[in-house]
C-alpha cells in the first residue's frame, strides 16, 4: 500500500514538473516571438517595402533583377536599401509601453505615424523549416512607426490590429530609428548622374556659354586612343593621361540634392536663363546624357536680399538634367573635375596655384578662451 502511495506521489510530482517545464517553454517561446514581432529575419526574401505617412507621402521599394527601384521607376540608393534591411533584421522590442503612458502614446501615433508593409517570398508548405514548397509573395508584416521616446533611445510601434504599443530599438545601437522609415521617395532615390566605364564612352562635349574658346569635344578613336578639338574644328595637342583620367571620372558622378522645393516659376526662370556649362556625353550604345549648369547664390533669401544682389556660391551650382527634366544641386568638389576648360588638357599645361597673401592670413581669427 505504501509503495502504491509512493508511486502515485512520484507520478504526480513528475506530471507537475513536466507541466511546469512545458508552460515555461511555451512562455519563453512566446516572449521570444514577441521580442521578434517586428523583426524580419530573412531579409533576402524581402521583395517589396511600402511606407506611407500622415503627410501624404508614399513610397514603394521593389526588388528587381537590376536592383531596387523606387515607385517602380527610379533606381534606389544601395546604401539606403542596405540600411533599412539591416534595421529590419536587428529591430527588437525593448519593452511594452507602460499603462500610464499608453493612451497618450496611441493618441500621438494616431496623428503622427508611418505605416510599414513588408512583402516576402514564403513557402505555402513549410515542414519543420526543412521542407519548403510552393514559394509565393506574401504580406508578412504590417505595423506603424511612431515618434521617438523621451530619452531618444527608443521608438514607439504598433502592430496592425493590435491594442498594445511597444518601444523598439535597434540591437546594438543607441538612438531612434523612425527616420529610417521615410515615406518621401526622394530620400530613397539614387543621386547617380553618370555610371560609365571608360570603354563605354563614345564622345564627350563641354560647352562654355560665355567663353566659347574654352569649349571642346573629345571622340574615342580606339582603345585609350582619342581625338580632341575645339568646337570650330581645330585640333588640340592634348595630354592623353588627363583625358583618360577625365573619362574614368564618369564611373561614379552624383549630385548633392534634389531641388523640388523650389517654386515652379523660380525653377523655370533658372532653366530658361543662359547656362554656364553644357556637358553632353554619348556612349557606344547610342545613349546620350545632357547636363546644363547655372550659377547658384548663397542663401540670398535667408538674409533678406534678392538673389541678384548676393554673391555666387563657389562650392555649388544648379544643374538641369535634360534626360529626366529635373533640377538638382551639384557640388564643385565632385562635379568640378568634369568642367575643366580645353586649356587644362593641353600638353605642358600647369595648373596655377593660388597664393595666400600675408593680409589674408592676418584676417584669420585666433581662438579665444
Amino acid at each position: 500500500m505504501k509503495r502504491n502511495r509512493f508511486a502515485i506521489i512520484i507520478t504526480i510530482v513528475l506530471i507537475v514538473v513536466a507541466a511546469t517545464l512545458l508552460f515555461n517553454n511555451r512562455y519563453l517561446s512566446s516572449l521570444r516571438d514577441e521580442a521578434y514581432d517586428f523583426t524580419v529575419r530573412d531579409t533576402a526574401s524581402v521583395t517589396r517595402m511600402f511606407f506611407a505617412d500622415k503627410r501624404g507621402n508614399q513610397v514603394l521599394l521593389s526588388r528587381t533583377e537590376s536592383g531596387w527601384k523606387v515607385n517602380n521607376t527610379y533606381n534606389a540608393q544601395p546604401v539606403m536599401i542596405d540600411n533599412i534591411l539591416y534595421t529590419l533584421d536587428r529591430l527588437r522590442i525593448k519593452r511594452p509601453v507602460s499603462l500610464a503612458a499608453h493612451d497618450n502614446v496611441i493618441t500621438s501615433m494616431a496623428g503622427t505615424n508611418t505605416k510599414v508593409e513588408i512583402y516576402q517570398i514564403v513557402p505555402r508548405i513549410n515542414l519543420f523549416n526543412k521542407v519548403k514548397l510552393f514559394p509565393h509573395e506574401k504580406l508578412t508584416k504590417v505595423f506603424y512607426i511612431g515618434d521617438v521616446t523621451q530619452d531618444n533611445n527608443g521608438t514607439y510601434v504598433l502592430k496592425e490590429g493590435a491594442d498594445k504599443a511597444y518601444i523598439v530599438h535597434l540591437h546594438g545601437f543607441r538612438g531612434f530609428i523612425s527616420s529610417r522609415f521615410s515615406a518621401n521617395p526622394e530620400d530613397w532615390r539614387d543621386h547617380l548622374i553618370f555610371s560609365y566605364n571608360i570603354k563605354d564612352i563614345e564622345s564627350m562635349k563641354l560647352e562654355f556659354n560665355n567663353q566659347p574658346g574654352k569649349s571642346f569635344e573629345i571622340n574615342t578613336k580606339g582603345d585609350f586612343t582619342y581625338e580632341m578639338k575645339h568646337l570650330d574644328g581645330s585640333h588640340i595637342d592634348f595630354d592623353t593621361i588627363k583625358v583618360i583620367s577625365l573619362f574614368n571620372s564618369f564611373k561614379d558622378v552624383r549630385f548633392e540634392a534634389f531641388l523640388t522645393d523650389i517654386a515652379e516659376s523660380r525653377r523655370d526662370s533658372i532653366i530658361d536663363s543662359p547656362f554656364q556649362e553644357r556637358l553632353t556625353l554619348k556612349t557606344k550604345d547610342g545613349e546620350e546624357s545632357v547636363i546644363r549648369t547655372y550659377t547658384m547664390k548663397i542663401n540670398a533669401d535667408a538674409f533678406g536680399f534678392v538673389e541678384e544682389d548676393w554673391d555666387d556660391d563657389p562650392d555649388h551650382k544648379y544643374a538641369y538634367l535634360e534626360n529626366t527634366n529635373e533640377l538638382v544641386m551639384i557640388q564643385d568638389f565632385a562635379f568640378g573635375k568634369l568642367l575643366n576648360p580645353a586649356e587644362y588638357y593641353k600638353k605642358g599645361y600647369v595648373t596655377p596655384q593660388r597664393l595666400i597673401h600675408i593680409e589674408e592670413l592676418e584676417e584669420i581669427p585666433s581662438m579665444s578662451f
